[in-house]
């Protein structure tokens, strides 16, 4: 039994460099930092990442192709193949006396050495069949020689290794750690954990290492998933608490003169949903503290008409807002819109950005720090520090997630105590929303006030996108419009051996460097047999040099030769990031206009577009974006009543890549898709910018715990509000957890 002196000292020494476990050498504690373990908590919440379970162990025969199995043979046959010069691979041929199967490891010449015929191992992984065998590639192997019949019934845990260290070294040296340093105080206040059942931390940690049976591990890792969860809520909620309790709260008025003459002159009907986003902010506006609001909406959900109803209220408090948005073609949109709703109401507003003209940016900032302007919209040309406000009491922030934390601190500051309203049109769903921003109310928009005409969404590959180039033409020749959308501005973006990219001088498929030569158009029959019965002739493009399939596109490149092969007669714009903004203004004017018919862009256009004759929209390596990215790009065609064609154009040959793409075609809800993405991603960091160091969600999936998350928030809520500083007693030990899990936070916590 640990004396609970001693219990406290193992506690306090959770912080302990990794060095001082056993068997750890100072080479060794190097090869750890490597992996981001420098201290004893961080090697013990280094988790397994998978589980061999010698207590199910299958036959060759018995295993099912398809499934995630364990299976142990000996090794009757070992070979090193280099089937291309960089490329070795060992094949293993193992026997377990029901059949023979075939084990391929890639990059592993190494294995030569460490296994031998007659050697007795077990493989877990993946069963395939190919050429009439079973078959595992770069399965996890451990080798049972010595051991005798005492692995069966085991279950070894697969821990994160480096090249320096391997499994069977981290299995030693956390067994060496927990040994030493358990047990410690548990951190969670006991009657959470009696109302979920949960295991103690030592417990916990002693199962998620080195379980007796998967259930215990399930168990532990429930225990677990459930303190990360609700160590971050609370700190995001007592962040927000210091942070909120430097400045005096404003309370707007909710139910003014203006607010109401805008409900009767809104030349548009508010969804239900945008009804229920209204309600909530203006209540969060009306209360006696700080709203801190993030609305979050699918794309053409109609976040702007919501964000007015927010800035009609400040009108009717005699105060100021600031819209900022991080293009300066989304503030013009946003301008626009607004200019449209405020002129009956007398509601002053400008816009500000890099490309306003120096005297009419003078006006503007005077206007602005007398008080005589209302409603400022801009880019991140608001944050300059000649920019100020009389009495800015909201300010809104579009697509937040592409300010920087700085950024966003600096407007703040511009606006002390003022409400803060986030938008987002990236589609977020609840769970995640809830650990990212634990610390904010939300609201959804996923009823779209004007549905538009909709639009079919392609897979197709990289040898069949002359279907695409066909449908683009075809909506020429009806005097619509296109948009070719490329991951890269320029070659000099793609680095070599990232994401595919050639490096420089490599040659492009039909042995031309990429970029020489002019492709000619060429027509074979191809009949859509849809349902709107277009009739296209595909196009093939010849002189493949031109695009070379390996590799992410570049929309300079891409714009000349489609100007001069597939797109010849037609007007073909180029718009990307590193245009000057009067330059990207004049494309999307023209654009607009329709004097361009078909825009080559990089996602510079994921937000802010609206040009309904663009009706076909064709994504070049679309396998290299997000989801919900995609979902975006997508969103700028079938936004009238023309119907949109969008076709994403992969050269991958992942099965996972191309079950991702396909996704985009079953659904047009992109918190949906959002959803599955993540589905799809390992469990890791959700944190982005908010500067908690690495990661804290180890464990979490905010897919598969959504249930999880939503009872941390509301169980950490429930005790930031009985306990704002963590300083009871029964709250002690959780506090220092906090300063051990966040040692960068700048939120003094405990009292």
């Amino acid at each position: 039994m640990v004396a609970g002196i001693d219990r406290l000292n193992r506690t306090l020494s959770l912080t302990d460099p990794v060095s001082r476990v056993r068997q750890v050498s100072a080479a060794r504690a190097q090869a750890l930092e490597g992996m981001g373990i420098r201290t004893v908590r961080d090697l013990l919440s280094s988790y397994p990442r998978r589980y061999l379970d010698l207590s199910r162990v299958e036959t060759v025969v018995s295993a099912h192709v398809g499934q995630q199995c364990t299976i142990v043979g000996t090794i009757l046959d070992m070979k090193l193949k280099r089937p291309k010069p960089r490329l070795s691979l060992v094949e293993i041929t193992l026997g377990d006396g029901t059949g023979t199967l075939i084990v391929t490891c890639f990059r592993q010449p190494w294995l030569m050495d460490k296994y031998r015929s007659g050697s007795r191992i077990a493989v877990a992984g993946e069963l395939e069949l190919n050429y009439g065998f079973k078959r595992m590639t770069n399965p996890f192997i451990e080798e049972l020689d010595g051991q005798g019949a005492d692995y069966r019934g085991r279950i070894i845990p697969v821990h994160p290794a480096c090249e320096k260290i391997t499994p069977a070294q981290m299995r030693t040296i956390i067994a060496n750690a927990l040994a030493q340093y358990l047990p410690v105080y548990d951190p969670l206040p006991p009657q959470l954990r009696v109302r979920y059942r949960l295991m103690g931390r030592n417990q916990a940690l002693q199962a998620i290492h080195f379980p007796t049976s998967m259930e215990e591990a399930k168990q532990a890792k429930r225990r677990l998933i459930y303190e990360e969860l609700l160590d971050l809520e609370l700190l995001l909620m007592h962040e927000a608490r210091v942070r909120d309790a430097r400045f005096t709260p404003r309370m707007h008025v909710v139910a003014g003169k203006i607010l109401e003459q805008l409900r009767r002159t809104c030349p548009f009907t508010p969804t239900e949903d945008q009804d229920r986003a209204i309600a909530d902010i203006l209540q969060g506006m009306g209360a006696n503290r700080r709203m801190n609001h993030l609305l979050l909406g699918d794309v053409g959900t109609g976040k702007t008409l919501v964000a007015a109803f927010a800035l009609a209220a400040v009108a009717d408090s005699g105060t100021q807002a600031v819209l900022m948005a991080p293009t300066e073609i989304l503030a013009t949109q946003h301008e626009r819109t607004l200019s449209r709703l405020f002129e009956p109401l007398g509601i002053r507003h400008a816009l500000l950005t890099g490309s306003t003209p120096a005297e009419e940016r003078l006006r503007i900032l005077e206007e602005l720090e007398d008080g005589r302007l209302t409603v400022l919209v801009g880019t991140h040309a608001v944050l300059e520090p000649d920019v100020r406000f009389a009495d800015c009491s909201l300010a809104i922030i579009d697509e937040q997630q592409r300010f920087g934390v700085e950024q966003r601190a600096v407007l703040l500051d511009k606006a002390p105590g003022a409400d803060a309203l986030y938008l987002t049109a990236t589609p977020i769903p609840r769970t995640l929303a809830l650990s990212l921003y634990g610390d904010l109310s939300l609201s959804y928009l996923k009823q779209r006030p004007v549905s538009g005409a909709g639009r079919r969404t392609h897979v197709v590959s990289w040898q069949d996108k002359g279907d695409a180039y066909a449908c683009a033409l075809a909506a020429l020749e009806r005097g619509e419009q296109v948009y070719v959308v490329c991951p890269l501005v320029d070659a000099a973006d793609a680095k070599p051996g990232k994401s595919g990219a050639k490096k420089d001088g490599a040659k492009a498929e039909g042995g031309e460097s990429a970029g020489s030569g002019r492709g000619k158009v060429a027509g074979s029959l191809f009949t859509d047999d849809t349902d709107e019965g277009y009739a296209y002739a595909a196009v093939t493009i010849e002189g493949e040099g031109d695009f070379p399939e390996a590799g992410p596109v570049a929309a300079t490149e891409r714009q000349r030769v489609l100007a001069e092969t597939v797109f010849a007669g037609y007007e073909v714009g180029l718009l990307h990031g590193k245009l000057a903004s009067a330059e990207k203004q004049r494309v999307m004017d023209e654009f607009s206009r329709g004097k361009i018919n078909v825009l080559v862009a990089t996602t510079v256009i994921e937000v802010g577009i609206d040009v309904p004759n663009a009706t076909v929209m064709l994504i070049d390596s679309a396998d290299r974006f997000g989801l919900s990215q995609l979902h975006q790009l997508r969103g700028r065609v079938g936004r009238g009543e023309k119907p949109g064609e969008v076709y994403l154009i992969s050269s991958s040959t992942s099965k996972t890549a191309l079950a991702r793409l396909s996704a985009m075609i079953s659904t047009d809800d992109g918190f949906e898709l959002a959803t599955y993405d993540l589905s799809l991603r390992r469990e890791g960091d959700v944190l982005g910018n908010r500067q908690h160091g690495s990661s804290v969600l180890k464990l979490v999936n905010v897919v598969r715990d959504g249930a999880v998350v939503e009872a941390a928030q509301a169980d950490a809520q429930a005790i930031i509000d009985a306990d704002p500083n963590l300083a009871a007693p029964e709250h002690r030990a959780l506090a220092r957890d906090l300063h051990e899990v966040f040692p960068d936070t700048s939120a003094k916590i405990g009292g």
